[in-house]
């Protein structure tokens, strides 16, 4: 039986996304040694093109920072690399298939659709275990969309801010882990 566990939110959003990245920077210090010298430069508007959505500029800039990494050998993250733009829009799109499986056996009052569904889930990471961490998108535009996590033991929940703040707050505890482990404050490569 599927379960939406509720919704959490932040204490206070970050809604600058410098200052969600130095609150995710504080959260895992190993993260530091994983920044890039420069930033990259990722063709943000062929992706976005090939998407058909414009995504959060918190996101955008933690992979423009970082490389792609795995937090407490749990969560990974990585975007588009420079170059390899499509390929990362593919694979994006293959996990929407797994989002539409998911959505459709979940037993949720209130039904979930993929992207591009209006208000449809978007993955932007997933664990090693085989949960996803999505942003339900929303039309007002990419700053407004929230965090969407289907843990792979059927439990969806939602967050309120956005995904570096996500992070940020999962790792400090800010945010309750339901339905996923305690997520350590070290970072490595992926």
């Amino acid at each position: 039986m599927d379960d939406l566990a509720g919704t959490q939110a932040p204490l206070r959003q970050l809604t600058d996304p410098s200052e969600a990245l130095a609150a995710l920077e504080r959260a895992v210090p190993d993260l530091a040694r994983l920044r890039l010298p420069e930033p990259r430069s990722i063709d943000w508007r062929l992706v976005e093109a090939d998407l058909g959505v414009g995504l959060p500029t918190d996101f955008r800039l933690l992979c423009e920072r970082y490389p792609s990494f795995v937090l407490g050998d749990f969560l990974g993250l990585g975007g588009p690399e420079p170059g390899g733009e499509r390929r990362w829009v593919e694979g994006l799109r293959e996990t929407l298939e797994i989002v539409d499986e998911w959505c459709a056996e979940a037993d949720l009052d209130v039904p979930l659709h993929p992207y591009p569904a209006p208000g449809g889930l978007l993955p932007w990471a997933g664990s090693h275990q085989g949960d996803l961490f999505l942003w339900t998108t929303d039309p007002a535009g990419p700053e407004e969309w929230t965090v969407t996590v289907a843990s792979r033991s059927s439990v969806w929940w939602h967050y309120t801010g956005g995904a570096v703040q996500f992070l940020a707050d999962l790792v400090t505890g800010a945010v309750e882990p339901w339905a996923l482990p305690k997520v350590r404050s070290q970072a490595g490569r992926w």
